[in-house]
């Protein structure tokens, strides 16, 4: 479909329970926003550490 996400943690994230209008007990704890990427957009090219470069073992 072309659609794409990215996790968003605003802090605070207080006025989207008053933007939305919900009671004071529920508390947002991530925003997902979807849509569809530029044209021109780029995924940079993250390589993941190995579990050794973060792992101390005593």
């Amino acid at each position: 479909m072309g659609l794409v996400t990215l996790t968003h943690t605003p802090s605070p994230m207080g006025f989207l329970r008053e933007l939305l209008e919900r009671p004071e007990n529920e508390r947002a704890m991530l925003v997902m926003p979807v849509g569809y990427p530029a044209a021109d957009a780029r995924v940079p090219d993250l390589a993941r550490k190995s579990l050794e470069e973060i792992t101390v073992w005593r």
